[in-house]
């Protein structure tokens, strides 16, 4: 790895713990109608300002040694690891597309997927207020990316991708209604435009991982005894999961699959 290369990564990382710790105001204040905005970061305890010095994503918390310095609280782990989770996304997608559009559309797709992963874990429900513009924004970045690329099909096949995805799991919605929110069903458009844009093969790799992470969750609540077979169970973060998951390898899987069968 040449300098210039390790000097990007640095960037990647960086810019993404800055990003996923804006996503933690996001993840907190969202789903309780709070500006994203205004005010600045407080203790959930004491409602203290966070100084800047201890706002710094990571090491923050490590200096802090996950205590409020006014009044002695416990700060989450998950702000740490969601500022960690993001950079390690950003990561990926440097590595996986380089500097593009399509990395920027991954990244996108990486920070509005962890903060609806993570406010469907707390409370259940996708917020149309992150999943719905989420439609505009892939729609424009795939497009540059597409047009930058010299391959306009592409945006077919995203589109393509979309339809099938919101098809299948409004149908899935319909013939077992309460196995699935409606949430789920407009995530997985957004879902589609992305894994169609990259290949119909990855949109299927990215479906089949979805079920399959959240089958194995579902049997680890049960084992664990946190659920019982009629408990309800985040599928968001499935989903999520699933799909970067198949942005990322999904084109490594299908070619294994397909040599297989040659």
């Amino acid at each position: 790895m040449t300098v210039t290369h390790a000097l990007e990564f640095a960037i990647a990382a960086a810019f993404g713990a800055i990003v996923g710790s804006f996503l933690n105001v996001v993840i907190w204040r969202l789903p309780r109608g709070e500006s994203i905005i205004r005010p600045r970061s407080r203790c959930i305890s004491c409602g203290e300002a966070i100084r800047p010095r201890d706002n710094v994503p990571i090491a923050g918390w490590l200096l802090l040694r996950g205590r409020c310095r006014s009044c002695g609280a416990r700060i989450p782990v998950r702000y740490p690891l969601v500022e960690a989770l993001t950079a390690g996304l950003f990561i990926l997608g440097l590595w996986r597309f380089g500097l593009s559009w399509e990395m920027a559309s991954f990244w996108y797709l990486s920070a509005v997927g962890v903060a609806l992963a993570y406010i469907d874990l707390d409370t259940h429900r996708l917020p149309d207020r992150l999943t719905l513009p989420s439609y505009a924004v892939a729609a424009a970045l795939l497009g540059v990316a597409a047009v930058t690329r010299h391959r306009p099909e592409r945006m077919l096949l995203a589109l393509l991708g979309m339809a099938v995805m919101y098809g299948f799991f409004f149908l899935l919605m319909v013939i077992k209604p309460g196995g699935m929110g409606f949430g789920d069903v407009k995530l997985s458009g957004v879902l589609g435009l992305y894994l169609g844009y990259l290949g119909l093969g990855i949109l299927f790799v990215g479906a089949f991982l979805a079920f399959l992470l959240g089958g194995l969750a579902a049997v680890g609540a049960l084992v664990r005894r946190r659920a019982t077979r009629h408990s309800t169970i985040a599928f968001g973060p499935a989903l999520v999961a699933g799909a970067l998951a198949a942005a990322l390898f999904g084109g490594a899987i299908v070619h294994a699959y397909t040599g297989m069968l040659a």
